[in-house]
């Protein structure tokens, strides 16, 4: 336990400029080509649904389970009220749950605190993987959790270092580009049923409004992930 302690208490050295913006790169084109985006998607769900999940428990609404779909999808079945506070915030938290995470991702990583993001998110992997009730989603978690866990075993720190800065960049422009999808779809009406529709019924917003405070939150979290990873340059900071 004193090793994991140290292991987790101590910060490890910045890597290079160069593989910063290379990872920040490299996201960048997973997100924005569409056959890798498909393939890869599917871990913003996981955070989306994570955030619902996390929500419903924080402001105490009955948390019935999870399910992960094979075509990206998923939902987040709770119980309660079915009005109120609890619910609006419920509702309001999954699509800004990938950019959050990401935010509060680059913030450890820029500290340097590799092993503590890792074992945050196998945490929650795991806390997910209770609340799962369909086969798929049970897969999906051990499979996500599963390379993580073995990334982080068998690689040097150094490496485990550039996988969090590349993972951390990806839920960054990961949590964008959903939501310019639901706002292309809702152009066409495609998702009466959406997370901002469910909140236009809540409150008085109607649902564009939502998308708009979705994005807002999306791009101002890549801002600062950005802030926090990129060095400044000598004189500016």
């Amino acid at each position: 336990m004193t090793e994991v302690w140290v292991t987790l208490t101590t910060a490890q050295p910045r890597p290079d400029e160069w593989v910063v913006l290379l990872s920040a790169l490299t996201a960048l084109a997973v997100v924005t080509w569409s056959t890798s985006w498909q393939i890869s998607r599917g871990l913003v769900t996981i955070a989306h649904e994570g955030g619902h999940a996390l929500m419903a428990l924080l402001t105490r609404r009955k948390l019935q389970g999870i399910r992960l779909h094979s075509d990206t999808s998923g939902v987040t079945l709770t119980r309660g009220r079915p009005t109120g506070p609890g619910m609006i915030l419920t509702a309001a938290a999954g699509y800004v749950a990938p950019s959050l995470l990401g935010l509060g991702g680059a913030w450890l990583t820029s500290s340097g605190y590799v092993a503590v993001l890792i074992a945050v998110v196998i945490a929650l992997l795991i806390c997910m993987l209770l609340l799962i009730r369909n086969l798929f989603g049970v897969v999906s978690l051990l499979a996500t959790g599963g390379a993580i866990a073995a990334l982080t075993w068998y690689a040097p720190p150094d490496v485990d270092a550039i996988i969090a800065h590349l993972a951390v960049w990806f839920l960054l422009f990961g949590g964008i580009r959903p939501i310019l999808e639901l706002r292309r779809k809702r152009r066409y009406g495609r998702v009466p049923d959406s997370d901002a529709d469910q909140l236009a019924r809540l409150t008085v917003l109607p649902a564009g409004v939502w998308v708009m405070l979705f994005l807002l939150v999306a791009v101002a979290s890549l801002a600062g992930g950005a802030y926090l990873l990129v060095p400044l340059p000598a004189g500016l900071g």
